[in-house]
């Protein structure tokens, strides 16, 4: 199945490379491009693509205000270490994940389609330096109640501060010696009492709360 993009960065190199890099794939086709945030909204809209590429510094309306006027698209954002401090903005916004602008080819097209199959694009280890960056910005358990957190079970807190790690299922299971599914249970149930979203609004929930810090590795 061809999994149709929106590109949206006001420099038209920019587009110009990642469509070609998208398009090489052979089962990504992008449907259009944007130069300001507006158009990245109109562009949203009337194509309905499976992902938006969107970068945050644009014309008119930045990347954020795009992303959180798409409540039904998936969203990843385009960035450069340069501008992480707006990251966490756009996760809450309801991005689900970000992209370095330089990454490799590999990593662009294992990003869009893990977003497009409606993971959270947490895993890379480039994922991880950067949330690290962003947390060490925020102030210590501020904005979020840490009353939810009561609801958990230990062996839920336990999960939650591995998957705001940046660790997978995977590497989660091997860790506590216990199977995927049963990682994947644990996930579920964790979301649902804190009545977040997926696991970026996990990993950003679990900085803001004090549940682990930017240090802890």
């Amino acid at each position: 199945m061809t999994l149709r993009v929106v590109i949206a960065d006001d420099q038209p190199m920019m587009r110009a490379g990642f469509k070609a890099v998208l398009e090489a794939s052979g089962d990504i086709q992008v449907v259009a491009e944007a130069a300001t945030g507006e158009e990245a909204v109109q562009a949203a809209n009337s194509h309905a693509p499976d992902v938006v590429l969107m970068d945050i510094r644009m014309p008119d309306m930045d990347g954020i205000e795009a992303t959180r006027r798409l409540p039904r698209q998936r969203v990843l954002i385009l960035t450069t270490f340069g501008l992480d401090e707006y990251i966490i903005s756009a996760l809450r916004a309801g991005a689900s994940g970000f992209l370095l602008k330089d990454a490799p080819t590999h990593e662009v097209l294992a990003a869009v389609r893990a977003v497009a199959a409606g993971d959270a694009v947490l895993s890379a280890p480039v994922t991880r330096q950067l949330l690290d960056q962003v947390a060490r910005r925020l102030p210590a358990a501020v904005s979020q109640s840490s009353a939810a957190l009561e609801t958990l079970t230990e062996r839920e807190q336990q999960v939650l501060r591995m998957l705001a790690s940046g660790l997978s299922n995977s590497e989660i299971a091997q860790a506590l010696v216990i199977s995927d599914a049963t990682v994947k249970s644990h996930v579920s149930r964790l979301l649902g009492k804190l009545g977040l979203r997926d696991r970026v609004q996990a990993v950003i929930y679990a900085y803001e709360t004090g549940l682990i810090a930017p240090t802890e590795r």
